[in-house]
């Protein structure tokens, strides 16, 4: 058989069956198909709808006008960087991070995957390379069947379900040990390198945090992470969620993306000069992220849940202010070496779509370089803030708040962003359709 392929690869998938060809929507959920290993190999071409990159988080989709009236396909051509043999897989299967590219070439506007590709482009056409790393917060819970009922942990070792009290704990007594070994194992077969693992605020919630690299590198390994996580679950008969809030009175779940700009060829860090002071760069970096962040809120908190996160000011700052090591900013500048300074954006949650989410963050960075905005000055300590450094508190805030952006359509362009406004409402609409049991309990009496 002929490949287009490297013999080194033909001869990793030598036993795999088939190979999950996927891309991220603008969610961020895996969407694609299922190609026999023999037809991937010899470089089929693959077909997906152009329609189907808006996909409702719920199913469904916005009118075609968004996406063409016709729903015409797309490539999904494979990154030869990101072909894995899935570890958990029973039966030998492999999985493929695709571009969804348009028949005529080049990536699709609707693609969250090319669009971060885009922003990388302009940062090299200066000769920057960002540099950044994300933090990634989840919840482990025990089957859930009813959406009724609120999720609950595990039961431990000592048969009782975490109560709240394990915060930074590093005990086994979870009874996870086994789950995370395998989650280990396969993130190390996957090429995968982690940095910390910790047990979060949360009752049976853990944070993980992915090593420092090239944004698409970590977006791609943000993405597989995820996808990893649910599927082990399962195979443990657990339940992994990466929504932003899913338990009401305690924190939610973020990806803090930490950033920096290097310069091509010599990898010197441009938010420190040679005396280990901060640069003008470093400055405009953050008044770029401040002029934008309320415009594009709601690429960072995508559902009407990521705003139940944001309620809480303090572990989830909805803010635009910025502070040195303080955690109630929504951007913070964490404490460390001049040559490892960098921005941490506090705003995405776990439920964002890293694609995106690191494509609005360097945007919104590279708007403030290129217009040399200056920031306002840095908060410390307990601080009010100020009026025009609030951010949408609310979905529908954050849905007129978009649509009304010119910066953003400068940014993703109308086609995206008109796209991703029709596919948000219908979402909201769908969420509002619904009555919560809060209304039933407490309304139905007394209203």
């Amino acid at each position: 058989m002929t490949s287009k392929y490297p013999l080194a690869l033909v001869e990793r998938l030598a036993g795999v069956e088939e190979v999950e060809c996927v891309t991220p929507d603008l969610n961020g959920v895996p969407r694609g198909k299922v190609m026999t290993a023999a037809g991937f190999l010899e470089g089929r071409r693959l077909q997906l709808a152009r329609g189907v990159l808006l996909q409702c988080i719920m199913g469904g989709y916005p009118p075609t006008r968004f996406y063409g009236g016709d729903d015409g396909d797309l490539v999904l051509s494979a990154d030869p960087q990101q072909i894995h043999v899935l570890p958990w897989s029973e039966r030998p299967r492999a999985l493929a991070i695709c571009d969804a590219d348009e028949l005529t070439g080049g990536g699709s506007v609707l693609s969250t995957r090319a669009q971060l590709k885009r922003v990388l482009a302009a940062y090299a056409r200066h000769g920057w390379r960002p540099v950044v790393a994300t933090e990634l917060e989840f919840f482990v819970f025990a089957p859930h069947a009813d959406p009724l009922q609120p999720f609950q942990p595990p039961h431990g070792l000592d048969g009782r379900r975490e109560a709240g009290f394990s915060a930074f704990s590093i005990s086994s007594s979870n009874g996870l040990r086994p789950f995370f070994d395998e989650v280990y194992r396969c993130m190390a077969a996957l090429g995968l390198p982690r940095d910390t693992f910790m047990h979060e605020m949360g009752v049976s919630q853990f944070e993980i945090n992915l090593l420092h690299g090239d944004p698409l590198q970590l977006a791609d390994q943000t993405f597989l992470f995820k996808h990893l996580l649910k599927e082990v679950a399962l195979k443990h008969g657990l339940m992994a969620v990466c929504m932003a809030k899913p338990l009401g009175n305690v924190p939610g779940s973020s990806m803090h993306i930490h950033q920096s700009l290097v310069e091509e060829g010599s990898g010197r860090n441009l938010f420190s000069d040679q005396q280990g002071q901060s640069t003008p760069a470093f400055r405009h970096f953050i008044g770029g992220l401040q002029a934008t962040l309320a415009d594009l809120t709601l690429l960072f908190a995508p559902h009407v849940n990521s705003y139940q996160r944001l309620c809480n000011p303090y572990a989830s700052p909805n803010n635009a202010c910025w502070s040195h090591d303080n955690r109630t900013a929504g951007l913070r500048i964490p404490a460390s070496e001049p040559a490892a300074r960098r921005v941490e954006n506090r705003l995405p949650g776990a439920d964002a779509n890293p694609y995106l989410a690191i494509a609005a963050s360097l945007a919104a960075g590279l708007h403030g370089l290129l217009r040399q905005i200056e920031p306002s000055e840095p908060l410390q300590g307990e601080f009010r803030v100020p009026d025009d450094l609030l951010l949408p508190g609310s979905m529908q805030e954050a849905l007129v708040r978009l649509a009304r952006s010119e910066l953003a359509r400068q940014l993703f362009g109308n086609e995206f962003i008109e796209g991703y406004l029709a596919s948000k409402t219908l979402e909201l609409a769908s969420f509002l359709d619904e009555i919560s049991p809060w209304e039933r309990r407490v309304l139905a009496t007394q209203a």
